[in-house]
């Protein structure tokens, strides 16, 4: 079943909704290129940088030894499907089937013919968590259609052909902003999260729970690159009000989540 998106506002709440943009306005930030000469994120130095980095949280700090010290955990084999890759550092320049795109999002469709589970839970079966699949540079190998940007329909496994008028080389300075450099993925997947969706039952929750669901998409997919042997990566450097204006989205509702590079 499919309804218009905006019917969801009939149903949510201003005062939820203002609430929800204001606080996570406050995680939104990015270095620009015009102010990066004399913009920091901290001011922590560096070699307590690299101590608090990676390490994991002991809290039982007032005996040196514990009863569990001698217990040893396995560790997953390097070939085991839930042994995720390490992320990609820099992508290689290189081209990629359109029919490993479809592959690759294989777990984030409806499972059953019937009914309306995924491969991944959802609070309350919202799925308020959209994904648009970006294909950058050209690398895409008998891409279906003049628009660089599809927008995945789990339902219906299909992809609706969304917005050709977007700005592929505009859409690419917003998604990975100078000066950073990742190489060249051939494909970006954009997890938006459609906030009146989100908060219409669950309220403030349901900000949360879509958080939630956007990680547990994510985490499918990187796995799913290791069966096809591509490469991750999740990206986090971004402007949300930039890139959903990039992608001629209303950045009032729809909230980019992360990225996902793929090549």
């Amino acid at each position: 079943m499919s309804i218009p998106h905006d019917y969801y506002l009939k149903f949510i709440s201003n005062e939820v909704l203002d609430d929800t943009l204001i606080y996570h306005n406050k995680g939104n930030f990015v270095i620009h290129k015009a102010t990066q000469h004399f913009s920091t994120l901290h001011h922590i130095p560096n070699k307590e940088l690299e101590q608090l980095t990676g390490n994991e949280l002991k809290l039982n700090i007032s005996q040196s030894t514990s009863s569990c010290q001698n217990l040893s955990l396995p560790v997953l084999p390097v070939e085991h499907h839930l042994r995720r890759n390490d992320s990609c550092a820099k992508f290689d320049n290189g081209p990629l089937d359109f029919c490993k795109v479809q592959a690759l999002l294989a777990p984030l469709l409806k499972k059953e013919n019937c009914g309306y589970n995924r491969g991944y839970p959802s609070g309350g079966a919202l799925y308020p968590v959209e994904v648009f699949c970006c294909n950058l540079n050209n690398q895409v190998n008998h891409w279906p259609t003049d628009s660089n940007c599809l927008h995945l329909l789990p339902s219906s496994r299909k992809f609706e052909n969304y917005s050709p008028e977007i700005n592929i080389h505009e859409l690419q300075k917003s998604l990975i902003p100078e000066p950073f450099d990742l190489g060249t993925p051939s494909i970006a997947l954009i997890y938006c999260i459609y906030l009146p969706k989100a908060i219409f039952k669950y309220r403030y929750r349901g900000y949360r729970l879509a958080h939630m669901e956007a990680g547990s998409m994510y985490m499918l997919v990187d796995l799913r690159c290791k069966e096809l042997r591509l490469e991750s990566r999740l990206w986090s450097g971004f402007s949300d009000h930039e890139l959903a204006q990039r992608l001629n989205l209303n950045p009032t509702l729809f909230l980019p989540a992360c990225i996902q590079f793929i090549g």
